[in-house]
């Protein structure tokens, strides 16, 4: 039985799994990936903001409409306390 020195190198050739080495077409093809994936999220965040301001402006609308009515039925119950 005879043993060989086995060096740094050699050991890491054996136990290491080879590094994996990627051609241009698949790197242009992951790096178009990444492209579309960065433009969904963008196109997501744009309709978060849109839906935080449609809310905004919902909630001032509901703001203005109660003001209205607010406004209305103080006017309707003076005029009755006139009447009485």
């Amino acid at each position: 039985m005879s043993v060989e020195p086995v060096t740094a190198k050699d050991y890491e050739a054996r136990m290491c799994s080879p590094q994996l080495q990627l051609t241009k077409t698949e790197i242009e093809e992951i790096s178009e990936m990444l492209l579309y994936e960065e433009l969904s999220k963008a196109r997501i965040r744009d309709l978060e903001e849109g839906v935080r301001e449609q809310r905004a402006r919902g909630s001032a609308r509901a703001a203005r409409r109660w003001t209205r009515v607010a406004r209305w039925a103080t006017r309707r119950a003076e005029r009755y306390e006139h009447q009485s």
